[in-house]
């Protein structure tokens, strides 16, 4: 939602961290590493006996679906990476009756288990109705916004984060505008977190606000859509250099905070927060 602070306001269900089922690592290699090696150990002891849990092994972590427990500079976040060319990333707002789906919880349930993640996707008004320009399946439902304003939305540069077939983007607005990509599902937020590998030229490295935050990147030609959520308050210079040194895009879009919410079934977790509006997930193709 959109305040003149943060963007949004209400707070992040208290529960949100606590639903976590593992400490946060290190690094990714922490967590395939070690496992590795375990398998090799077993092997050694097993013999012919220990193949069969070996190749196991990649299954297993498959099972857990797109998203994972990272640590950057300290922070813990949960990040969710999804190919576009084995996953369909989509948006979704407005339900079968034409009401917002609300709730992470109301999309898992009319998804089922083809949903493998969904997070908030954009900042909302108080009917829950996308700030700015969304489209879904093709079809635009709200237009672009340049207005000016307040609250990081009208930050600017803000942006657009969109799909188009097996491929995603992330572009400032003006730079959509000028593109006209002609997406299957889109959604505007602001304010960019990374412009063409720079950091946002009005976030500072560190400023005094902290909140839970999330956003989207892309790589890998678009083929790669990384989406991120901050699992303790952040700053946005902190959010932004994750996805700049960490995750490596050279386009980031802060999508919200303060009621950034996460649906992963494959760690056990579905957030609460206040009402939501438009919404981001993947599904099997």
């Amino acid at each position: 939602m959109l305040s003149r602070e943060e963007g949004t306001y209400g707070r992040a269900c208290s529960g949100q961290v606590a639903a976590r089922q593992e400490p946060p690592v290190t690094r990714r290699l922490a967590v395939l590493v070690p496992a590795r090696f375990a398998a090799f150990l077993a092997a050694l002891a097993l013999g012919p006996l220990a193949s069969g849990a070996v190749q196991a092994q990649p299954a297993a972590a498959a099972a857990k679906g797109p998203c994972e427990a990272v640590e950057f500079e300290g922070q813990p976040y949960t990040i969710c990476t999804v190919d576009l060319r084995r996953e369909r990333v989509r948006l979704f707002w407005l339900g079968a009756d034409g009401l917002p789906y609300g709730s992470l919880s109301s999309l898992a349930d009319r998804q089922g288990p083809r949903l493998s993640f969904a997070m908030n996707a954009g900042m909302y008004d108080k009917g829950q109705a996308p700030v700015g320009l969304y489209v879904e399946d093709g079809r635009e439902m709200k237009g672009v916004s340049t207005a000016n304003g307040p609250g990081n939305f009208h930050l600017k540069p803000n942006g657009v984060f969109y799909v188009k077939g097996d491929r995603a983007g992330v572009l400032d607005t003006g730079r959509y505008l000028r593109a006209k990509p002609a997406p299957d599902f889109a959604t505007q937020s602001g304010p960019m977190l990374v412009v063409e590998g720079k950091i946002h030229p009005k976030i500072s490295a560190d400023g005094p606000s902290q909140k839970i935050r999330n956003g989207v990147g892309v790589r890998d030609g678009g083929r790669v859509a990384l989406f991120a959520i901050s699992e303790r308050p952040v700053t946005f210079g902190a959010f932004a250099r994750l996805f700049k040194d960490s995750l490596g895009c050279r386009n980031a879009l802060f999508l919200d905070g303060s009621v950034s919410s996460l649906y992963a079934p494959g760690l056990g977790r579905s957030d609460l927060s206040r009402p939501l509006g438009p919404l981001v997930g993947a599904v099997g193709k």
